[in-house]
């Protein structure tokens, strides 16, 4: 008598929607349509998570103490409020924290805490994985663009360095992480949609409540955007420039091909809320014989003539296979004293977590090196079986 092996597998585990990244309008429907809630308390139960999700940053509903015990274990049967993998964590010995953080299979992103930047502390965001900029002096640049990060994963890094920092529930002094900017992998303006949400769910009042004021994207110069980011978000604006002139500027940006300085420039000026009480930030990297002379500095004046503007001076932080050098330390102080003649607030930034490759320009998801590892490892394994069974 034959035996049948009986292979097919039971009902697959549902995928659970994450509450965490909804705007307050969605998670009052997906509770309406779960049929957790009645249409008539769904507002006031979405106000409820709310506070418990962004203020207390729960991650288990058992632990919302007052919601009813049964509604808790509805909750868990349709919904989930937890945090994705955190893959590795360092810590710089100047303080500065990284996490590589798994929101998906085959999709990781890295976010950096800086201390004392900002009022106390600022955390550097990704919002995608990948970039398609190729910025030459970037290492984020060599990674392909794997896809945008949807708002939830981006409010996820904040939750996460929340985590690790102690800070729940959300408080009102004495933060450590008091800014966001917008400054990790990828090109935000590429991802309006879900940076705009992110940004709303991060400074909303009865959550996490960081202020508009603290939060800062910067951008390589997508001007078609420039005006939607300033009227969606309010957010502080940040301009990745490190040129004065489109020949230099299109080699190390090439983006400024599609919109050269005279059409960026144009568009920061018109940016929404630019004032003297909110100055837009210039980035500008210095790269040791290429973009640090006296005279860039002068075209640097010239160029920002009445724009409510401070200058970053940053350091080029290198990486493995970068094809260049940080400008010397007694040009980047003659650099700066012209910006300053000139008017300009022109700080030097402080590299910071350059030994565990987490300062600006450095961020690249290790995953994509352990992926080429693997691949490697899995060919030489095929080619020596190949080897052996001939």
């Amino acid at each position: 008598m034959g035996v049948t092996l009986d292979l097919s597998r039971g009902p697959a585990a549902p995928v659970l929607r994450n509450l965490s990244g909804m705007s307050r309008a969605e998670l009052a429907a997906a509770l309406v349509d779960s049929g957790v809630v009645r249409p008539d308390k769904a507002r006031m139960r979405a106000t409820q998570l709310w506070r418990w999700i962004h203020h207390y940053g729960v991650t288990d509903f058992a632990l919302m103490s007052d919601v009813a015990k049964e509604m808790r274990a509805l909750l868990a049967e349709h919904f989930t409020v937890a945090r994705p993998e955190i893959v590795e964590r360092q810590v710089s010995k100047d303080g500065t924290r990284k996490w590589l953080i798994r929101t998906a299979p085959g999709i990781e992103v890295e976010c950096v805490y800086i201390p004392d930047v900002g009022r106390a502390g600022a955390l550097c965001v990704s919002s995608q994985v990948g970039c398609t900029l190729n910025c030459t002096f970037c290492h984020t640049g060599t990674q392909a663009l794997v896809r945008n990060l949807t708002a939830a994963e981006i409010v996820a890094q904040v939750q996460v360095a929340r985590d690790d920092l102690g800070e729940w529930p959300s408080p009102r002094e004495d933060r450590r992480l008091s800014n966001i900017v917008f400054m990790g992998m990828g090109e935000p303006l590429y991802n309006l949609d879900n940076v705009a949400q992110a940004i709303d769910i991060i400074s909303d009042g009865e959550g996490i409540a960081i202020s508009r004021r603290r939060i800062t994207v910067s951008t390589s110069g997508v001007v078609p955007e420039l005006e939607a980011l300033g009227t969606r978000t309010q957010a502080m604006l940040a301009i990745s420039l490190h040129a004065t002139n489109d020949a230099l500027r299109e080699q190390l940006v090439p983006l400024n091909k599609k919109y050269p300085l005279a059409q960026l420039m144009a568009g920061i000026r018109a940016y929404p809320g630019l004032s003297n009480a909110k100055r837009v930030t210039f980035e500008y990297v210095m790269l040791k014989g290429v973009n640090d002379s006296p005279a860039e500095a002068k075209a640097l004046v010239q160029l920002l003539k009445g724009l409510p503007a401070k200058i970053n001076l940053i350091p080029f932080n290198p990486w493995p296979g970068s094809p260049y050098e940080c400008s010397d330390w007694a040009t980047i102080e003659t650099f700066a004293a012209i910006l300053n003649r000139g008017g300009y607030a022109s700080p030097i930034r402080t590299p910071r977590g350059r030994d565990i490759l987490a300062a600006c320009g450095q961020l690249k998801s290790e995953s994509e090196k352990v992926r080429a590892s693997a691949r490697r490892k899995a060919s030489s394994i095929a080619a020596h079986d190949g080897l052996t069974d001939s």
